[in-house]
Formats: C-alpha cells, sequence, structure tokens
C-alpha cells in the first residue's frame, strides 16, 4: 500500500523556553502575557511554532534571539558575551495541552547571566522577569492587584521541570557558571547556587568543593572590588564540566 500522509491526524509542533537568570539575588523565569486567543491576557513561557525550514534547535534558538536578544552558544565551550546556554528539556504531548489544535511541545532549557528587562514580542502584549518561586506556587503571576491566573497551556509543569532540571544539574555539573559574567569571583558563583537551590551556603565550603576539583575553575589573574570590600580573585569557567565529587544541594 502506498503511504498516504491524509491517513494521519495532522499536528503542529512549537518550542517553549524556560529562560531562567539570577535578579536581585532571585531566581526568575521570563513570562510574556499573552495578546491573542487561547489564554488572551494570561502569562505563559515564551515559544512559538517551528517553521517548515527549521529544525528545533534553530526553532529554539529563533524565539530565545526574539524573546530576549541572546544568542545560543555552543555549552561545551567558555560562555560568549551576550550568549546563553540552551539545552533541549522535555518533550510534551498531551492531546489536550493546546485548545486549538493537536500540538507538541519541545520544551528547552535557557540559562544567561543577569538580563535586562525583556521586551514584549510576536503575540506577546507585555513581558517580565518573575521569580519562579511566586510561578510556581501560585501557578501564575499578578501584578498591581490583578487576579492571579494560572499559566497558559501546561507551561506550570513545563517551568517547574525546568527549575528542577537546573536545580539538580548543577550539583555535578558546571552549568551553575552559565548563571555568571565571563570572569566571576567564587562569591559570584556560590550565590547563583544559593538562588538556584533558594538556601543559605557556607562561604568556606563552598570555596573548597569549586576549586578542588582541577580545571574546574580557572584563576584570570584579576581582581575585582564589585563585591565591596577587599579584592577577590576573578576566575573563568575551565574545561572540567564535571565537580567531581558532587555538590549536592541541602536539604531545605
Amino acid at each position: 500500500m502506498p503511504y498516504d500522509p491524509s491517513a494521519f491526524p495532522p499536528f503542529a509542533v512549537t518550542v517553549d523556553l524556560v529562560v531562567l537568570t539570577v535578579r536581585r539575588h532571585a531566581l526568575c523565569a521570563l513570562a510574556v502575557r499573552r495578546g491573542e486567543p487561547p489564554f488572551q491576557g494570561r502569562w505563559a513561557l515564551p515559544g512559538g511554532f517551528v517553521r517548515a525550514d527549521e529544525d528545533l534547535s534553530q526553532a529554539a534558538a529563533r524565539e530565545l534571539a526574539e524573546e530576549t536578544g541572546l544568542r545560543a552558544h555552543d555549552p561545551s565551550v567558555p560562555a560568549q558575551d551576550n550568549g546563553a546556554h540552551l539545552e533541549q528539556l522535555a518533550t510534551y504531548g498531551d492531546p489536550k495541552r493546546d485548545p486549538r489544535m493537536r500540538v507538541v511541545s519541545v520544551a528547552h532549557l535557557a540559562l544567561a547571566p543577569d538580563l535586562p528587562a525583556p521586551r514584549a514580542g510576536g503575540d506577546a502584549s507585555n513581558a517580565r522577569w518573575a521569580p519562579v518561586e511566586e510561578l510556581l506556587q501560585q501557578g501564575g503571576y499578578g501584578r498591581d492587584g490583578e487576579p492571579v491566573a494560572p499559566l497558559a497551556f501546561d507551561h506550570a509543569q513545563i517551568l517547574a521541570d525546568g527549575v528542577e532540571r537546573a536545580r539538580s544539574k548543577i550539583e555535578y555539573s558546571s552549568l551553575a557558571t552559565a548563571f555568571c559574567p565571563p570572569e566571576f569571583t567564587v562569591g559570584e558563583l556560590r550565590r547563583v547556587y544559593e538562588a538556584v537551590w533558594g538556601v543559605a551556603l557556607d562561604p568556606r565550603n563552598f570555596h573548597r568543593k569549586v576549586t578542588g576539583t582541577p580545571g574546574f575553575l580557572v584563576p584570570t589573574g584579576g581582581t575585582t572590588t564589585r563585591q565591596g570590600g577587599r579584592p577577590a580573585q576573578l576566575f573563568r569557567a575551565g574545561g572540567a564540566t564535571l565537580l567531581n565529587p558532587p555538590m549536592l544541594r541541602p536539604e531545605v
């Protein structure tokens, strides 16, 4: 029997982005207010439909650039200026996740240092950074006394999965350095861990662990006083991508 495409139900593919950054010592996610149905007026994760001429990684990189102005870089090389770590998170295919039609979403996780205020684009009427604890605990984000509504589609689950990926992965990998500028202090890196995990860490133990793996952090030879106090040594992410032994997050 010849292949008949019409014998199969059509469906669309989208990419959704969990864009995380650390702002004012808090882990924040990018949320956009939908300007069109479905879920018009509700907060959602940024994303969009995959175009016919692009693969998934290209679609995710395009949406990232459109929503944040950031370009994705290869996570196997040191961070580039104005670059962001981008990796595939998971696939979501509940038949009822989108009321328009059958839509399968391939979610991606994007991490970058302290990012500026976002600008709404595409079908979004507004965009802002929101602390993930507010988004996850309330299931939505409200401001100026407006009623809090759940995130659109299944984006609350996607966001929770992205946050957990980041929290678990920094235990054993160099992912936390993706939240830092190209040169950073151990104290600045520690504050990233504290923001992502939502806990306070002992500075001495943290310094010993992150500097104990050869090649994990590489001294740049410079110092900075941007955090106040005495000059602090500057580091950059090294070639070692695994922290050995892992730094397990404290139980809360």
